[in-house]
């Protein structure tokens, strides 16, 4: 986790109000597909607030998540991990980076009762209110939900660094060419040009189309999480 933290710290992001419409349409219609589902899947999504990445992985009863938030403008990036036993939340997790940073662990036992509370803020350690605590279980759920939607429609993140012939190649070692349109192209060739090293790209893949979501100096392979220690 800590060379996922350092990556994810501040990235440097741009990404046009248009884009909005797709991404929209791709997670309004992902509940439209139904098939098996692999255990470990990446997903993501848009919104006006900004872009948010999630990470999936269901084994043995349990559900481990984790998603990133990148805020378009303003605001800090977050990390958000959660865990469940069965429909049962054990676990929430929340990295702020902001100066200084957050830090909130809430652990719940096996009837879902409140077993452990704890936000740190530079160093110093503070308790939480039932009513932040009940904020954080609605923020699970949902963000449960949206994951639920986006992997029945197949909407699937891909990421990876841009080359200059509009390869990509991806944090899996595949070499791809992305069908993304020419204003997201244009634009990516544009953040490139003002790089020295090859930018890290990341975008969404669905029946329905795809979608350039970031536009970034750090490279995501190096955090990106796998499947087998995830």
């Amino acid at each position: 986790m800590n060379s996922f933290n350092e990556g994810a710290v501040s990235p440097l992001l741009s990404i046009w109000h248009r884009s909005l419409s797709l991404v929209g349409a791709l997670l309004l219609s992902a509940c439209s597909h139904h098939s098996s589902l692999p255990p470990f899947t990446a997903s993501g999504y848009a919104d006006n607030q900004g872009a948010v990445r999630i990470w999936r992985k269901d084994s043995d009863n349990e559900t481990h998540l984790l998603a990133v938030s990148s805020p378009w403008r303003s605001g800090s990036t977050s990390t958000s991990e959660y865990r469940w036993q069965g429909d049962t939340l054990s676990l929430i997790e929340l990295n702020i980076y902001s100066k200084p940073q957050e830090h909130i662990r809430v652990r719940f036992d096996n009837h879902g009762e409140l077993s452990f509370m704890q936000r740190e803020v530079d160093g110093q350690k503070q308790q939480l209110s039932n009513d932040q605590i009940a904020l954080y279980r609605y923020q699970a759920q949902h963000i449960r939900q949206t994951s639920d939607a986006l992997r029945q429609g197949r909407v699937v993140l891909h990421q990876g660094r841009w080359h200059a012939n509009r390869t990509v190649t991806t944090c899996e070692g595949q070499t791809v060419k992305p069908d993304l349109e020419t204003l997201a192209i244009n634009h990516i060739e544009r953040r490139q040009s003002h790089s020295s090293v090859d930018v890290s790209v990341a975008w969404l893949e669905a029946p329905e189309g795809s979608q350039l979501l970031l536009v970034a100096n750090e490279d995501f392979c190096t955090w990106q999480p796998q499947e087998k220690s995830f």
